[in-house]
Order: C-alpha cells, then sequence, then structure tokens
C-alpha cells in the first residue's frame, strides 16, 4: 500500500515518533492510524527497555505550587543529558509528574522503596498489595490526567519519544498544617 507524506505528517504529529518510523509503522499497519500508532507505541516500549540500564546524571529539579500555595512540591526527574532535560518535552513530563505528586501524596517513588514491614502493614490498610502499592508508590499510581496510564507508562512513553533513560530520582510534598499534631483551639 502506498503511503502519502500527508499520512506520515499526521502521525508524525500525533505521536512524536520520526518520519522514517512512521512511514514503516504505517505500511506495516496497512495505512491504519490507529494500528500504527500502536505499533509505534510498541516499538518505543522496546527501545525504552533497553535504555533502562543507561545512567541518567543531568535532568532537572521541578517545583510546582498548588492550592493557592498551601501544597508545595519539589521533584528531581534525571536523564543522559542537559540536552534532552532542556526540551520542552522533558519539562512537561517533570510538570506532570509534579502535578501528580501534590495530587495524590504518594509516600515513595516505587514500590521497591518499601521495605517488608511497611508492605505488611500497607496490605492490611489497603486491603490488597496492589491497592497498597497504587495508594503510597508514585510509579505505580494511575495519572490524573488520564487513569489508563500509570506513570511507569508517561515515563516509559517519554523515554521512548526523547531516546534516553529517564529516571524520576527523588521528590518532597509539602502542605500546610499537615503532620502538625492537633491543637485544642479553646484554651
Amino acid at each position: 500500500m502506498a503511503i502519502s507524506a500527508e499520512q506520515v505528517k499526521t502521525l508524525r504529529e500525533q505521536t512524536g515518533a520520526g518520519i522514517m518510523d512512521c512511514k514503516r509503522a504505517l505500511q506495516e499497519a496497512d495505512g491504519d492510524m490507529a494500528r500504527a500508532s500502536n505499533v509505534l507505541r510498541q516499538q518505543g516500549l522496546a527501545k525504552a527497555e533497553k535504555k533502562s540500564g543507561r545512567a541518567a546524571q543531568q535532568g532537572l529539579v521541578e517545583p510546582y505550587i498548588h492550592a493557592g500555595g498551601r501544597i508545595g512540591v519539589i521533584v528531581e526527574i534525571n536523564c543522559e543529558t542537559d540536552f534532552v532535560a532542556r526540551t520542552p518535552d522533558f519539562r512537561t513530563l517533570a510538570h506532570d509528574v509534579a502535578l501528580q505528586i501534590a495530587a495524590t501524596n504518594p509516600r515513595v517513588v516505587q514500590g521497591s522503596d518499601l521495605d517488608e514491614a511497611q508492605l505488611v502493614t500497607l496490605d492490611a490498610e489497603y486491603g490488597s498489595r496492589d491497592k497498597a502499592l497504587e495508594a503510597v508508590a508514585l510509579l505505580n499510581q494511575p495519572y490524573i490526567k488520564d487513569p489508563k496510564v500509570a506513570i511507569s507508562d508517561l515515563v516509559r512513553d517519554a523515554i521512548a519519544k526523547l531516546g534516553e533513560n529517564i529516571i524520576i530520582r527523588r521528590f518532597s510534598r509539602f502542605e500546610v498544617g499537615a503532620d502538625q499534631p492537633a491543637t485544642d483551639e479553646s484554651r
């Protein structure tokens, strides 16, 4: 099937993939945009897996203030080069992750950051390990802008699009009045 330049352009705008990758995906999908997009996603996931072991020493620290200054987040997200850290796509990812942290208040970046005793306590609190990890581990949480996508998938998609390993290194979340003992106002 002949693939038009307009089809390639449209797919490229939708996915951010390279021109030749879009053309090959469209050929593989017989011109079907949805299938071609899925082909590119699968190829991107495979590329992301290959990059996962590479060192990510560059990146940025993204601040985010929410709710009129009542909630603040600082998140460090690392990539392989300063060039990628300055791209709009990387900055958007960092902002979206900071927004996620502000909205959901996770405790850790990933489930492996918890020890077995903490997991047992969380299992009892949430009823299952999967529900517990979804509640407290950032990478396991559904993305607030699209609940069908986990934060780990959001990062993996960015790895595929930007061509570098990306790691959410750490974060801090601050909320006015949180973690303070209740006071008796009548004194």
